[in-house]
C-alpha cells in the first residue's frame, strides 16, 4: 500500500482528500504546517506529498525546496494542490520541483490522476 503525506492548513481540505484517498486504497499521513510535514516526511518517507501551495509560515514551495536539497527526500514525488491556477504558477513550480500541479477545487479523480501520474 503506497503511503500519501497531505498537507494543507485546512482541517476540511485534510480531512475529504484523507477520507477520500483512504477509500481509493492508499494509506494517509496529514499535517497541518509545512514543519510538520517537514518532519514527518523524514519520519515516514512517504511515497508521495500532496500540499497546498499557499500556508503561513512555510508554504509549498518552502516544502518542496527542503526535502530536494535532501538526498534522502530529494526523489519523493510532490504535488501541488492549489488554488493558484495561472500558467506561470503551474510553470514556477515545475521549476522548484513539483512534479504534478492540481487547482482547487479539485475531484477526487484528478487527485488520483496527479498521484497514479507521478507514482506510476
Amino acid at each position: 500500500m503506497k503511503t500519501i503525506l497531505i498537507v494543507d492548513d485546512m482541517q476540511s481540505e485534510l480531512d475529504w482528500m484523507a477520507q477520500y484517498l483512504t477509500t481509493a486504497g492508499y494509506s494517509i499521513i496529514t499535517a497541518t504546517n509545512g514543519e510538520e510535514a517537514i518532519e514527518k516526511t523524514l519520519q515516514s518517507k512517504p511515497d508521495a506529498i500532496v500540499t497546498d501551495w499557499m500556508m503561513p509560515k512555510m508554504g509549498g514551495i518552502d516544502i518542496c525546496r527542503k526535502l530536494r536539497k535532501n538526498p534522502e527526500t530529494a526523489e519523493i514525488p510532490i504535488i501541488a494542490c492549489t488554488a493558484k491556477n495561472r500558467d506561470v504558477d503551474r510553470l514556477w513550480a515545475k521549476k522548484q520541483g513539483v512534479k504534478a500541479y492540481v487547482t482547487k477545487p479539485c475531484t477526487k479523480e484528478q487527485l488520483v490522476g496527479a498521484l497514479q501520474e507521478v507514482m506510476g
